[in-house]
């Protein structure tokens, strides 16, 4: 079993009581990196108590792909659901978060997860890729490590729901075909895109990620954290 194993967090349940959060989602602002050409984050202050106003208001502007974000099957399917239509059971529940290490911008294939972390599979049907192959949320970097569509299907055939990794996307950067999303669409899957896993050891942990219910939404931002059963107090 991997280092976060626990017996409280081998089965559906999620004990928050006692357990502190890891969050994993990069902070929101103007320096946040975007894909390149899609619309980065604009936060506009309509009222301000700087303004002589009685309370602050704001709206924002900004591609619905940011940060930590799901993925909707409409973003990567003619046919997919959107946001509000996903069930939130993928982005909820056991976890493996498991590193990798390869070149910058080549895709993880079933032989680069260690043998001794399969066998947890079973016990987490959500898995997170910690490749450390996009290090600065606030630089785009294209070089970053991808998902193959053989990996996709070898995770789905042990039982995975959710694949997600601390990159902008599943797919390698030049990749317009998008190999790996279409095989995540084929398994009925969820992507997870975006986490900052920097500092989180690998191991078997809870997590929260929950999206926006945005109608007809291809993506949503989420506050994803983890729940870690070794430092329980």
């Amino acid at each position: 079993m991997g280092k976060g194993g626990g017996k409280d967090f081998g089965g559906g349940g999620l004990p928050l009581d006692g357990y502190p959060l890891i969050d994993i989602s990069p902070v929101i602002d103007e320096n946040l990196a975007v894909w390149p050409g899609d619309k980065s984050f604009v936060r506009e202050e309509c009222l301000s108590f700087e303004k002589g106003d009685n309370l602050t208001l704001s709206s924002i502007h900004t591609t619905v792909h940011l940060g930590a974000h799901a993925d909707a099957p409409l973003h990567y399917h003619p046919e997919g659901k959107g946001m509000a239509e996903r069930g939130l059971h993928h982005y909820l529940g056991p976890c493996l978060v498991t590193r990798v290490s390869l070149p910058k911008g080549e895709r993880i294939f079933p032989r680069h997860i260690k043998d001794d972390l399969k066998d947890d599979l079973a016990g987490a049907p959500r898995v997170l890729f910690k490749t450390g192959s996009f290090p600065d949320p606030g630089v785009f970097n294209e070089d970053f490590n991808a998902l193959s569509w053989e990996l996709v299907d070898f995770l789905a055939e042990k039982g995975v729901i959710l694949v997600g990794l601390d990159t902008p996307s599943v797919d390698i950067f030049s990749d317009k075909v998008l190999e790996a999303h279409r095989a995540i669409h084929a398994h009925d899957m969820a992507i997870l895109e975006g986490v900052n896993l920097e500092g989180v050891e690998p191991g078997l942990y809870q997590l929260i990620a929950l999206p926006l219910p945005i109608r007809g939404g291809d993506a949503s931002p989420v506050r994803a954290v983890l729940l870690d059963p070794r430092e329980r107090p």
